[in-house]
């Protein structure tokens, strides 16, 4: 019996670690076959069903080069991923030109890149679906967070506007928005604060559920979203984030 993704083809960026490696995984265990891409790969992990291409995910030659070698060897895409994103801890008077220009060139820059370059490709075979990873910070804000903040915001919007123009080409686009999930980017952040093993219990005992999240946790909405289950869904945000911004602020 197959998988949810039995004979699915997928690119997936960032997808060396935390987030995104648990998406590919889970791809890769619903039958699907991953081109997978990000700055490095990982050393442990590698699948015949998954093939890497190392590169920068903000570049349009390498953007090109994933999607070709996607359309060569598997036949087309079903699914793309733009999981790839960095973080800056700062709040805007503190950041650097050049901080925004390359905040906004990896988070914003490499959803616009490879969705270009992935929906010809999409189209010819007659649709596809496109799931960006947002933030529920492209919702509210937390502080020193300003350029990743105004990134996810952006991603948010061009997913949608994606979502319209393209959906009558068979094309879905949804986005993913967590909240706070344990991957080296929450660790970065917390290193980057006076105490971080409080700042980490504030965090757990902040979230409804009890817990910050897991990078299984996206991974299990983004299979959703990629399979034949989710054919009538497009154009959404989903927050993942525990119930954290459903909670009303205390007096």
């Amino acid at each position: 019996m197959g998988g949810r993704l039995e004979g699915k083809r997928a690119i997936v960026t960032g997808a060396s670690r935390g987030i995104g490696r648990a998406i590919a995984e889970s791809f890769l265990r619903e039958g699907a076959k991953v081109i997978a891409t990000a700055r490095r790969p990982p050393a442990t992990g590698k699948s015949d069903s998954m093939f890497w291409i190392s590169g920068d995910v903000s570049s349009a030659t390498h953007a090109s080069t994933v999607v070709e070698t996607a359309r060569e060897r598997l036949g087309g895409i079903d699914v793309l991923v733009n999981n790839a994103a960095m973080q800056i801890e700062k709040t805007i008077t503190e950041t650097s030109e050049d901080e925004w220009n390359t905040i906004f060139n990896v988070n914003v820059g490499s959803v616009f890149l490879f969705c270009r370059e992935s929906i010809p490709v999409m189209t010819r075979q007659g649709g596809g679906a496109i799931i960006n990873v947002g933030s529920y910070d492209g919702f509210v804000a937390d502080p020193g967070l300003a350029a990743y903040c105004a990134t996810k915001g952006a991603v948010h919007a061009l997913s949608r506007a994606i979502a319209v123009d393209h959906g009558a080409e068979g094309i879905r686009c949804n986005v993913i928005c967590p909240g706070w999930i344990r991957t080296d980017m929450m660790d970065a952040y917390l290193a980057s604060v006076a105490d971080p093993e409080e700042a980490a219990r504030s965090l757990d005992a902040n979230q409804p559920i009890g817990r910050i999240g897991q990078p299984g946790d996206i991974a299990a909405l983004a299979l959703f979203l990629a399979s034949d289950e989710a054919a009538f869904t497009t154009g959404q945000l989903f927050v993942c984030d525990g119930g954290l911004t459903a909670r009303a602020s205390q007096p």
